[in-house]
């Protein structure tokens, strides 16, 4: 691509660029919730397997595969953005997303009798999506520092929390999807007879565990390839061009967006950065990378990706006529919830939102699980308590925690430290939704599975309220703050 200097900068170029990195944050959101429709049907058709027992647990981390993916692939985000460059690791990011999708689809290819259910076949399955998750880690990661290098410094942080609302905007744009290819089909409905999962009705379901999943996990190809074909056609961002010696190709950029003499000042700057010295990750301490690690295991561990990757089966279990209407609903809610906190955050501040969030969540958790002791209550009161929890979540922890980490740090320990704050996050994004299916199921004394109800969402409930804590006690307010302001604080707190 040509690009031309001129003195005024176009702010529809801008625009275009960010537009494609923020597709990046789409499928991102598309990838890891894409599972939510496709699980049930993925589940009945391993059941079917002659050659091992596909048990709760075997399902909880095959519908948690990705996340291995996505650890591998934000740990080496670092690597790829810096010897690729970032367009070329968003563009592999693309074509990761692409195969994934065909081979999930497909996972027979070559090696497998195909509509068998093997564990040979199981294997080859989750490493597609490992494979998927490695491009969602990749994006997770890269996404937001293309925005970042590209947008001038007055509306950065406006353009990279649009991020964030793609990565919703794909979460709700899959949930709409799934329902529409399940179409007057219906999921299979599994229970456990005698501590062994059934299906009870094979037939009915046929068409779900034969092809269904498989289209839902196919249709992640056609945004895959549009993003793989945009990023051939967005810039390198100037600041990775200046730090490997190509002024003149980063002064074009520059000045595309800016303008030429502003682009001459804001060139000057990177190169100085560029030269900039690194330290230690504890450099200024323990409790700066405590915090960090800290923000991202919370915003996992109050159990948010539970509901996201199992919301039709939750519905299901509420006893909702529709599990698939009431979870493209709850993505709609997400949605405006989530826009909620890209156009508050800069005027009520970061801990203000993080704390009113974790207190909703409570509320709503508290309220799933007493709707599984108190005998007689509606099915409504479950229902509205998810949508509040996870309406809470998305004006909160799921767009503030990435604002903190990237600006909670030290400039001279923040890539190191922000890689190994996302590295935690994916960690205990796993942890959680590999280990919710069996404690959902859980069965205790006469209350069946209604005790492994109450005591997730319980559980979820307290890690809420101690979530609230540790932010009203540890986390600084960055609202307004430099990032210098930052660095001497955390070394004033040594």
């Amino acid at each position: 691509m040509e690009y031309t200097a001129t003195d005024k900068g176009s702010k529809a170029y801008l625009f275009s660029i960010v537009l494609v990195a923020v597709i990046g944050g789409l499928l991102f959101g598309y990838d890891t919730a894409v599972i939510s429709g496709a699980e049930k049907g993925l589940q009945a058709f391993f059941m079917g397997a002659q050659d091992f027992a596909y048990t709760d647990t075997v399902h909880g981390v095959t519908s948690s595969s990705a996340l291995i993916g996505c650890i591998i692939g934000s740990a080496l985000s670092g690597f790829f953005a810096t010897r690729l460059g970032r367009k070329k690791s968003l563009f592999l990011a693309g074509v990761l997303f692409m195969v994934a999708a065909l081979g999930t689809y497909y996972p027979e290819f070559l090696f497998f009798e195909a509509g068998k259910p093997t564990f040979g076949l199981l294997i080859a399955f989750n490493l597609y999506r490992i494979v998927g998750g490695i491009g969602v880690g990749l994006a997770s990661a890269i996404c937001p520092m293309y925005i970042a290098e590209v947008a001038p410094s007055n509306i950065r942080g406006t353009l990279v929390s649009w991020n964030q609302f793609a990565i919703i905007s794909g979460q709700l744009i899959v949930y709409i999807v799934n329902f529409l290819i399940l179409g007057d089909n219906v999921n299979p409905v599994i229970k456990a007879v005698e501590g062994v999962n059934q299906i009870l009705n094979p037939e009915a379901a046929a068409w779900t565990i034969e092809t269904g999943w498989r289209l839902m996990f196919l249709s992640a190809v056609v945004p895959s390839v549009v993003f793989a074909l945009l990023v051939l056609l967005v810039p390198e961002t100037p600041r990775y061009l200046a730090m490997n010696g190509q002024d003149d190709k980063a002064l074009h950029v520059l000045a595309r967006i800016n303008g030429l003499s502003a682009a001459k000042g804001i060139l000057a700057d990177i190169k100085a950065t560029a030269e900039e010295k690194t330290e230690r990750l504890f450099t200024y301490g323990w409790m700066v990378i405590f915090v960090g690690i800290m923000l991202s295991v919370f915003q996992q561990a109050v159990g948010i990706n539970a509901v996201l990757y199992f919301a039709p089966r939750i519905f299901e279990s509420m006893g909702m006529g529709d599990p698939m209407v009431q979870t493209v609903f709850m993505g709609i809610v997400n949605l405006l919830f989530t826009l909620l906190a890209v156009l508050t955050v800069e005027k009520l501040g970061r801990k203000p939102l993080l704390i009113c969030g974790s207190a909703g969540m409570a509320i709503g958790a508290f309220g799933v699980a007493a709707s599984n002791v108190v005998a007689g209550m509606p099915a409504l009161v479950p229902v509205v308590s998810i949508m509040v929890y996870s309406a809470s979540f998305m004006f909160s922890w799921g767009p503030i925690c990435w604002v903190l980490i990237a600006e909670i740090f030290p400039n001279t320990i923040r890539g190191a430290a922000v890689a190994v704050a996302v590295a935690f996050q994916w960690i205990f994004n796993f942890i959680v939704s590999s280990t919710f299916l069996p404690m959902y199921n859980m069965s205790a004394g006469g209350m069946g599975d209604s005790f492994g109800h109450m005591f997730a969402y319980g559980l979820y409930g307290v890690i809420c309220v101690v979530a609230a804590l540790f932010v009203w006690k540890l986390v600084p307010e960055t609202k307004g703050k430099t990032l210098e302001d930052m660095t001497n604080l955390w070394r004033n707190r040594k």
